[in-house]
């Protein structure tokens, strides 16, 4: 068992916060845009590290290649894209600089690959400068990013795996083969690698020894007053009517099971499906008149949209292979808010079997929110919370520092020993 496996417990142990890591840079690409999507992993942990004392810079996805031209969504991303190129920086109340740089998206093509790398260094590294970065610990949660390693003087590479890349054949065109060749890269280059679920730190072959479960986190206080009674349902959620079955988060063809919601609309008509959040085109249920899309809301609202979920869903199609790697933070944000939760069956969660209703098929889907929606009991709410009180993104980032400043302090040691040895040479050369 790797070593990773063995300290992967301890983030779940609230810690002094006077441990964090303060006063050191860090660089993250993320493989998600920091304003448009819910917030990730990464959002989460580079907030608190930049509370604590460190200088932040947060690069927006750069992709790993344009869609397919036949993609619905092509225009849109690119309008979106361009969009966000066009504000190039802003900065968030922590003072992280979240960036957009452009870039050329065909990470297929060397040459293309070639002046990324060019384009990156200069924006990047001109706002690292400005912002007065140095040695940065370097975290990038992309493949195509494995390319910058070695850029910016970095003192620390961390590698965060969030997804199976290579099984991601629904956003982009790139060949899945040089999307692995990357990806390999850039875990032989790392210091530290995290991987964000079971099955992808359970399948890992390469460097072992320097990889650990980072597993999914919530801020629990924040969704935990759902059921506190003291949140203000909100209307859009409230004129609905109930049974209301709520999901937050991506809205994507492949992803949702739209199947799934068919049959449940015929065997089950009266109730009704919240879905909140981007919804992507090619979306097939949206004429069912018991299916209801709410655009994307603040996270800081979302309480009060869940406050008015009789049930918690995840109706993920989990054939498709890259979702079947999902870790969901959504799974560990809906148990904080105690209501029931019904989920595809993914890895990741099944060690929580007995605080979630796994559904294995279709049928028991609607036979487990069947269930859900028949519970009166109060100790089931208690015992879903509890699950997850533990594991708060505080004490994810608190782990994480921990791991970062050892791996600093090797660092260090291993090149005061380097500077070391030729004086030491010197000295015995000097006394002959």
């Amino acid at each position: 068992m790797p070593s990773g496996a063995l300290r992967r417990f301890e983030c779940d142990r609230v810690k002094d916060p006077e441990r964090m890591i303060s006063g050191e840079s860090i660089i993250c690409f993320g493989g998600e845009d920091w304003f448009y999507h819910h917030p990730h992993s990464k959002n989460h942990l580079m907030r608190r590290f930049a509370r604590a004392g460190n200088r932040v810079i947060f690069v927006n996805s750069i992709s790993m290649g344009l869609p397919a031209l036949t993609h619905k969504d092509l225009l849109p991303r690119i309008a979106r894209k361009l969009r966000s190129y066009l504000r190039f920086m802003r900065e968030t109340e922590e003072g992280i600089a979240v960036i957009s740089p452009p870039t050329v998206p065909f990470f297929g093509n060397a040459l293309a690959r070639a002046v990324n790398r060019l384009l990156l260094e200069a924006q990047v590294g001109t706002i690292a400068r400005r912002r007065g970065l140095r040695a940065p610990i370097l975290w990038i949660a992309i493949p195509t990013a494995a390319e910058m390693i070695g850029r910016f003087g970095e003192s620390l590479v961390i590698y965060q795996v969030s997804d199976k890349y290579d099984a991601n054949t629904m956003d982009h065109a790139t060949d899945p083969a040089k999307i692995r060749r990357l990806h390999d890269r850039a875990i032989e280059l790392a210091d530290i690698v995290f991987y964000s679920g079971r099955k992808l730190f359970n399948e890992a072959e390469r460097g072992r020894e320097k990889s650990y479960l980072l597993e999914q986190a919530v801020d629990f206080d924040h969704f935990a007053q759902v059921t506190s009674g003291r949140v203000e349902v909100a209307p859009e959620v409230a004129r609905i009517q109930r049974p209301r079955l709520g999901y937050f988060g991506a809205i994507d063809p492949w992803l949702i099971d739209q199947e799934l919601i068919r049959l449940a609309a015929r065997m089950r008509p009266s109730w009704h499906w919240v879905f909140i959040g981007n919804r992507a085109r090619g979306i097939e249920i949206e004429s069912l008149p018991n299916v209801h899309f709410l655009p994307p809301v603040p996270y800081e609202e979302l309480p009060r949209y869940a406050a008015g979920f009789d049930v918690c869903v995840l109706p993920w199609d989990i054939d498709n292979v890259w979702t079947s790697y999902g870790s969901a933070i959504k799974v560990r944000e809906y148990l904080a808010t105690g209501l029931p939760v019904v989920i595809s069956p993914l890895p990741e969660y099944e060690t929580m079997a007995d605080v979630l209703r796994i559904a294995r098929s279709r049928d028991e889907f609607i036979r487990l929110v069947d269930e859900a929606l028949g519970e009166t009991d109060p100790a089931a709410r208690r015992a879903r919370q509890r699950a997850v009180a533990g594991g708060t993104w505080d004490a994810r980032a608190e782990w994480v520092s921990d791991l970062i400043e050892a791996a600093l302090a090797r660092r260090r040691a291993a090149e005061e020993q380097r500077s070391f040895r030729p004086r030491l040479e010197r000295d015995s050369a000097s006394s002959r």
